[in-house]
């Protein structure tokens, strides 16, 4: 008697829970940055209408607020990618099962 006693049929899928604090503490980095880029990109245009009428020292903070600017929309991008793998991974459906050798195999 082969199969007694074990399972042999596939289980239910029940989704797990999207972790709430993780999710929370993304969302509130992805605004942090966010409003970071704006503040930054705000600062940079300042600093160019500056160096454009006339103030050396202005390119260099100019720059540096590009420079930031793009690191916190870098970072933005990296931590909302995050946050949509996570919330789609918890609620996913689970992947068929694939026989061993192929579709033809089963005929």
């Amino acid at each position: 008697m082969t199969g007694v006693g074990r399972h042999t049929g596939e289980r239910p899928h029940h989704p797990q829970r999207v972790p709430r604090r993780r999710v929370l503490a993304l969302s509130l980095l992805i605004i942090l940055t966010l409003v970071a880029w704006g503040v930054l990109v705000f600062a940079a245009i300042e600093f160019g209408r500056d160096a454009r009428s006339g103030d050396s020292t202005a390119w260099t903070f100019f720059g540096l607020a590009a420079a930031g600017a793009t690191a916190c929309l870098f970072v933005t991008l990296i931590l909302g990618s995050k946050l949509v793998g996570l919330v789609r991974a918890r609620t996913a459906e689970p992947s068929p099962v694939r026989l061993p050798g192929g579709r033809r195999a089963a005929r």
